[in-house]
């Protein structure tokens, strides 16, 4: 009965979704800079009735409690806002008006699917027990977080959630399905600023220089090792440097060399004890060959684990509401979610939804100019959630 109830909806709402996911995708705004997208989720909900606030300056904390019967039950669902520093290269009738600012990553589907969630529970108030929190959060693409803020502001309290459920475009899979994994899922991360310090000269002349460059490349080879030698192989590791500067030429040696990259991994302690080794390497191997070098950490969002039981007990309800040929299984996935605080914190589970369609072209990565989504994906994703949601209450 609940099952059909919520797919009937889905499609009532459908049209109304996507001209919000359009409405979205075309005024993306990016981290900590949600202004205008706060206040169009909060006419929505206001339009709805449902009581929010606001948390992390233009998160929303949307509050619906249904009528059937008293309980204390609690489930949280959460959506993100921001959009990227990207110039969108599709040829769309709703491509980003805001230019150089991209819903690349989907989160304007992730909000313009939880409004339709919101929607569709909203108009069953009087058929569920329990309450749901819908949790809009800003700034999960920028260091520390929007997830961070708003826990440190009380989201997880008052009430407090049973459990808190995130959902994901996935443009690997097809839309009309999705995919789970239980245990450690996404990984830590962390941004790696080093700066090798040298004396330039000509480069005709190496002897009475100190040549950052060749220093550099030591450090670069040797903190690989860090991974292939001093972590466990059984537990994830990756080490990448993106940017390296040394403006010299030809037959210039500068006088300094500066390094970006990222270490992601999936063992807390592991993490700490490679920021330790990462930095004596790279200063030791510096200092042994005359030069300095400066190596500071960011330390970044932790490794996302699916709590067994709840993703368990969510797949199934997604076969349920899907059929168990349109749920897939996912491996370990080393990109960084902020969705990750939640789930060190409370029982989480964070799945993905598919939104690839070959036959229309759309199948590129998220953080791409050319990324979009088959549409027809959210109506699974509205009403999954619904349902999910609903079941998790014990409905």
């Amino acid at each position: 009965m609940i099952k059909e109830k919520i797919q009937e909806l889905s499609k009532k709402i459908y049209d109304d979704v996507v001209a919000n996911r359009r409405h979205l995708h075309m005024n993306p705004e990016l981290s900590f800079e949600e202004v205008a997208t706060s206040a169009y989720v909060a006419a929505k909900l206001d339009a709805l009735n449902i009581p929010y606030q606001r948390m992390a300056d233009n998160g929303l904390v949307g509050l619906l409690t249904g009528n059937k019967a008293p309980s204390d039950q609690v489930v949280a669902l959460r959506a993100d806002m921001d959009a990227l520093p990207i110039l969108e290269a599709n040829e769309i009738p709703y491509r980003s008006q805001n230019t150089g600012v991209m819903h690349a990553c989907g989160h304007d589907v992730h909000t313009s699917s939880l409004l339709g969630t919101a929607t569709i529970l909203n108009s069953m108030r009087d058929e569920f027990q329990g309450t749901v929190k819908f949790i809009f959060q800003p700034a999960e693409e920028k260091l520390p977080g929007g997830a961070n803020l708003m826990i440190q502001q009380g989201v997880l309290e008052n009430p407090k959630p049973q459990a808190v459920i995130g959902q994901h475009v996935m443009p690997l899979i097809d839309a009309g399905k999705v995919g789970f994994r239980a245990g450690k899922y996404m990984a830590s991360t962390d941004e790696l600023y080093v700066r090798v310090k040298g004396k330039g000269g000509h480069g005709a002349q190496p002897q009475q220089n100190v040549d950052p460059v060749i220093i550099t490349a030591h450090i670069l080879t040797a903190l690989q090792q860090v991974v292939s030698r001093f972590a466990d192989p059984k537990s994830p590791s990756v080490l990448s440097f993106g940017k390296v500067i040394a403006n010299g030429a030809t037959n210039i040696i500068p006088n300094e060399v500066y390094l970006e990259g990222t270490f992601r991994t999936m063992d807390e302690e592991w993490r700490k004890d490679a920021h330790v080794r990462m930095r004596k390497m790279a200063e030791g191997i510096a200092e042994s060959m005359g030069a300095t070098c400066e190596f500071e950490i960011r330390n970044g969002y932790p490794f996302l684990i699916n709590e067994e039981k709840l993703t368990a007990a969510t797949r199934g309800h997604a076969e349920d509401y899907l059929g168990k040929e349109n749920v897939l299984d996912l491996d370990i996935w080393m990109a960084a979610e902020d969705f990750a605080y939640y789930s060190q914190v409370a029982d989480s589970c964070f799945y993905r939804l598919g939104t690839r369609n070959e036959s229309r072209g759309i199948t590129s990565a998220v953080h791409t100019p050319t990324f979009d989504v088959e549409e027809t994906a959210l109506e699974v994703s509205t009403g999954l959630m619904a349902y999910i949601a609903l079941k998790q209450l014990g409905n």
